[in-house]
């Protein structure tokens, strides 16, 4: 019953988070969480869900900040350690009620980013208890929820479960798009590494067309079967060091210079940080 309680505060937030974006005429698209399990699951509070990610342009961050800011949510201020503008994809607004990952990108990791603007463009409209919502494409969202997952070492198997359900939904993925749209990100071996897993380990109705397409490297394809073998998956074992999740993160990134200049801009921004500390 802990999971459900979790998703129904979750879901009161979104409704209300809805309700203000609505004031500014906003209409969000909906990531991940509870208008994911929506969709795809028999009930949606049966996923685990702790936060509300929602999508909007760029030039709404400002209005939407204002708009939530009536719920009680407010900009969480971070030191400035870990990440410049360059590698930020969302900001978190936190209150009472709970935490809103307001996203202007869909997604950064590996120094590279997947935007949210294109992804806006082509979104589907929706609804949820009658307010309006956007929904990703489905091929959008089969790149997106595997590149997301990924970008955590694919440490949680909910995330799996869900590109499984995605790829046995009604509306039927057309898989040439999905790796299409895969290949116009700057990260398309990512995408592999999830869908590859979620066939695998949960045997997600994944063609071979579609694998063969996206795959990383031969070497890189050996590394990530031995990071993401059932054993460590099942056990979460990334999660246990910090030296192994790294390794993974820089062995697996689709472009290794990225990486490195990624690596160099948090350096810089920790002495930034650490300079602007009084005292």
């Amino acid at each position: 019953m802990g999971n459900a309680a979790r998703a129904l505060r979750v879901k009161t937030l979104l409704l209300r988070s809805l309700d203000a974006l609505a004031t500014v005429g906003q209409v969000p698209v909906l990531l991940k969480g509870y208008g994911l399990a929506l969709r795809l699951y028999p009930d949606p509070l049966q996923r685990a869900t702790t936060d509300v990610d929602l999508l909007v342009a760029r030039a709404d961050v400002g209005a939407a900040v204002q708009a939530l800011a009536r719920v009680g949510l407010s900009v969480r201020r971070d030191d400035g350690a870990r990440h410049g503008e360059e590698d930020s994809h969302h900001l978190e607004l936190a209150g009472p009620a709970g935490l809103v990952e307001l996203h202007y990108r869909a997604l950064a990791g590996w120094g590279e980013a997947l935007e949210g603007d294109a992804l806006l463009a082509r979104a589907e409209t929706g609804a949820v208890d009658g307010r309006a919502v956007r929904w990703l494409r489905p091929e959008d969202e089969a790149v997106y929820l595997a590149l997301h997952a990924s970008n955590h070492a694919l440490q949680r198997l909910a995330w799996l479960f869900d590109l499984k359900l995605l790829a046995l939904a009604d509306i039927r993925l057309d898989w040439r798009m999905v790796v299409e749209r895969a290949r116009g990100t700057a990260f398309p071996h990512a995408a592999w590494y999830a869908w590859d897993v979620a066939r695998r380990l949960l045997a997600a109705p994944v063609p071979d067309e579609v694998l063969a397409a996206l795959a990383p490297p031969r070497w890189q394809q050996v590394l990530a079967r031995r990071f993401f073998s059932d054993a460590r998956l099942l056990g979460a074992s990334l999660l246990d060091g910090r030296a192994g999740w790294m390794a993974a993160k820089l062995l697996l990134a689709p472009r290794m210079g990225s990486v490195a200049r990624y690596g160099v801009r948090r350096a810089r921004n920790a002495v930034r940080a650490r300079l602007r500390r009084p005292g």
